[in-house]
């Protein structure tokens, strides 16, 4: 495993970060698909002894029994050895001062321990004044109930907005920046990434294998995710006809280099600067295949092979 300090923070986290959208009890709407708590138990535990102790979760994913089960889990590999990421802002009031001091109260509580280390905002609030949400964060961080904090999927002038007000105000500067960014999905080069740049902001990508249509040789898949999940599904298939063509020169480099194609595009994710990508994981066997990636250098003119294919896609993700 290979690691990394996040931004300006001194959060130093693995190269890989757990996603934990896949645990939590099953319910109606997106999360009908998710893991009970003993098999997600069994792959954070996996995913600890590999050596990731990032690992991401939301007070909405499964009705904030995500966060439930991680802080469960981890009990026993002891708080100070793991790094806990969650967000706010799919609940009332969104990002308001109030909305933010209940959901980290809630958090705290699901997720059994006394601070969370990022707490990421899950997406611009329209209705709230940045100034006022940086205020909240602000006090949660002295109060020490959170340590840093990071944004999610947003438009480039969003983010530039908070980061200067931050800046402008006195206060901590933003760690992180969790955006939607695959091969075939690569709209914030334009704007949100050079501004996660500027302000020397942390990338941990969500999607990298972009719901798996990057990671196996067919573009569909009965997964119980992928039969339950249209929400996912229905993103990257707009575009299948010209993006299976990407999806076929990632499985032609995953043959070039003898590894899945999983490595190839994580191996993309490291040289366009990414810090930590998010993997969702289902089995504990894409553990150990994960780990594959940092055996995978690819050259200058295989990221030209994958990317130039690339077309303009509709923005997804933000609001």
């Amino acid at each position: 495993m290979e690691y990394i300090t996040l931004g300006n923070s001194d959060l130093k986290v693995s190269r890989l970060c757990l996603g934990c959208m896949s645990f939590g009890e099953a319910e109606e709407g997106q999360y009908r698909w998710t893991l009970g708590y003993e098999d997600s138990e069994r792959i954070i535990h996996k995913a600890y002894e590999a050596g990731i102790n990032f690992f991401d979760t939301s007070n909405n994913y499964s009705n904030g029994t995500s966060e439930i089960f991680l802080g469960k889990a981890i009990k026993e590999l002891g708080r100070d050895n793991v790094v806990i990421a969650t967000k706010c802002y799919f609940n009332p009031g969104k990002l308001s001062p109030e909305a933010i001091h209940r959901e980290v109260e809630g958090s705290l509580k699901r997720l059994d321990t006394d601070h969370i280390d990022l707490l990421v905002l899950h997406r611009y609030d329209y209705d709230t004044p940045v100034q006022d949400t940086l205020k909240a964060l602000d006090e949660e961080v002295k109060a020490g109930r959170i340590r840093y904090y990071g944004a999610s999927s947003m438009y480039g002038y969003q983010f530039a907005e908070y980061c200067y007000t931050a800046k402008e105000k006195g206060y901590q500067p933003f760690t992180t920046l969790q955006n939607h960014y695959n091969l075939i999905y690569r709209e914030d080069e334009r704007d949100l990434i050079p501004v996660a740049e500027k302000f020397n902001v942390s990338r941990t990508s969500f999607a990298p294998y972009a719901a798996g249509r990057l990671s196996r040789k067919d573009w569909d898949s009965d997964s119980k995710r992928s039969v339950l999940d249209r929400q996912e599904g229905t993103r990257y298939d707009k575009n299948e006809d010209y993006d299976r063509q990407i999806a076929n020169r990632v499985y032609e480099l995953s043959l070039k280099y003898g590894v899945s194609m999983a490595n190839i595009n994580l191996a993309w994710q490291y040289k366009k600067g990414v810090a930590a990508p998010i993997i969702g994981i289902t089995k504990e066997k894409y553990i150990d295949d994960a780990l594959s990636c940092f055996n995978v250098d690819l050259s200058n003119e295989d990221v030209r092979y994958l990317e130039e294919l690339y077309l303009p896609h509709p923005i997804t993700c933000n609001r």
